[in-house]
């Protein structure tokens, strides 16, 4: 094992991506990122090309600008229909944060947040923010995910319900993070 620059980083090698064959730092987190890829694809059927992974969104908050990652994206048809956030520790603590991402990705609002520490998921109702189920048991699978897309409206995401959450996930996410933890390219 050898420690990255960054004293708190293990980094014990390289790893290859499950979804996209890439190598990858090998760390705890990315293990975990790599274990819930797994769990999508084994155990909930979802196809490899109706995932992404390490998505590039920007962020902004006033002048402040950022480039973070998502981890996962999920489609249904021609949209995107579950957005994946993990995070290792406490779920809790960042629903709101999964919430907002699911409004500033599209310009609709995606259906199903869930927050994950890869032991541990709270899968959240986009729309109105409420707890849908709590448990790796209780992620949709293609099935489930298809069914709740056909219901969904993708309400279009107003200029200032984009606003607010651009502002809640620069302030979870850049303000005071280390970048190397979610991928941060600070542009300000």
């Amino acid at each position: 094992m050898a420690i990255d620059s960054n004293p708190h980083h293990v980094v014990m090698g390289e790893l290859t991506d499950f979804l996209t064959g890439k190598l990858l730092t090998d760390t705890h987190d990315e293990r975990y990122r790599q274990q819930i890829a797994r769990f999508l694809v084994n155990g909930k059927r979802f196809k490899k090309e109706r995932l992404k992974n390490n998505v590039q969104i920007k962020v902004a908050a006033d002048k402040k600008k950022a480039v973070l990652k998502v981890d996962f994206l999920i489609s249904c048809n021609d949209k995107i229909g579950m957005i994946i956030k993990y995070a290792p520790g406490s779920l809790v603590t960042r629903r709101l944060l999964t919430v907002a991402l699911s409004r500033i990705i599209k310009s609709y609002q995606i259906p199903v947040a869930v927050v994950t520490n890869g032991e541990d998921a709270e899968i959240i109702n986009g729309q109105d923010g409420k707890l849908m189920g709590t448990g790796m048991d209780a992620f949709p699978d293609k099935v489930k995910l298809e069914s709740i897309c056909q219901k969904a409206s993708f309400k279009t995401i107003s200029k200032d319900q984009f606003e607010k959450a651009s502002r809640i996930v620069y302030a979870f996410e850049v303000d005071g993070a280390c970048p190397c933890d979610t991928g941060i390219c600070k542009i300000e």
